[in-house]
């Protein structure tokens, strides 16, 4: 088991929810990452999805796609970030996944990119714009490297692509609770719970839920029905109003984050 499957096995165990917060690599700059880390760790965060920044993200809401766009003006590279994690580990064990677009793995070669991540110290990787009937020769290499492949399941998927997804997604199932692009919603899409359900007739791997948890309230309530509570643009949102502000920043994080935590721990 690699260290997302022993933060999963180990909060069910206990029959708590997972807390798991995106950042941006590079955003605001590259020498805040690390600290932004650190920060949602020590606010109660149990995994991290480190995004690898993109120019064009199809997957992401504005939020996301402002943070991409300030990394990318630091020519933040998916050879850069993971030549961060390492130092990273010195300081964290918390799990690393890394979610990011095709282009970059395809391009750096998909054997050189588990290989690399496997080094640098990363768990997992999510690929939005890989579906699973393209991802046969990843799906091949990442377990030599021990390194969690996380598929997507939608709203609009059938039960039997479900199954498919679940058959082939290591570490968690990444269910996105809405049809379209992260950012923050103020209501919790009536169709997580169906979709969830429906999933748990196909497997009994972890299920974690995305795109658009924005509150304490919304993450508790996600939690009582999923394994693993995802939040991004609502913490990019917190600290964008600080963003030359270092310390200010920091401190948003971790009172937000602090806040999101309780949430989905009640």
């Amino acid at each position: 088991m690699n260290r997302i499957d022993k933060k999963f096995q180990e909060l069910r165990d206990q029959g708590a929810s997972a807390f798991m917060p995106y950042v941006c690599a590079g955003d605001p700059n590259p020498e805040l990452t690390s600290k932004l880390l650190l920060t949602l760790e020590a606010a109660g965060a149990d995994l991290i999805e480190l995004g690898v920044p993109f120019s064009d993200p199809i997957a992401d809401g504005p939020t996301v796609q402002r943070a991409s766009e300030r990394a990318l003006t630091h020519r933040i590279s998916l050879q850069q970030i993971l030549e961060m994690v390492p130092t990273l580990r010195k300081q964290t064990d918390i799990p690393i996944a890394l979610m990011g677009y095709y282009n970059p793995i395809f391009r750096m070669g998909e054997e050189a990119f588990c290989k690399a991540a496997q080094n640098a110290g990363v768990d997992g990787v999510i690929v939005p714009d890989l579906p699973p009937e393209q991802a046969q020769s990843l799906l091949e290499v990442a377990p030599r490297y021990d390194l969690a492949t996380i598929f997507l399941v939608a709203p609009t998927s059938p039960p039997e692509r479900m199954q498919l997804i679940a058959s082939v997604s290591t570490g968690f199932i990444y269910c996105v609770s809405v049809t379209g692009v992260t950012g923050a919603r103020t209501m919790l899409s009536d169709e997580v719970t169906p979709m969830i359900t429906e999933l748990r007739k196909h497997t009994d791997k972890p299920i974690s839920v995305g795109f658009g948890v924005s509150t304490p309230e919304q993450a508790t309530q996600v939690a009582q029905i999923a394994d693993g509570v995802v939040v991004g643009s609502a913490i990019i949102d917190a600290y964008e109003k600080h963003i030359n502000d270092e310390e200010k920043l920091l401190i948003s994080v971790k009172e937000f984050a602090s806040d999101l935590a309780a949430g989905v721990k009640a």
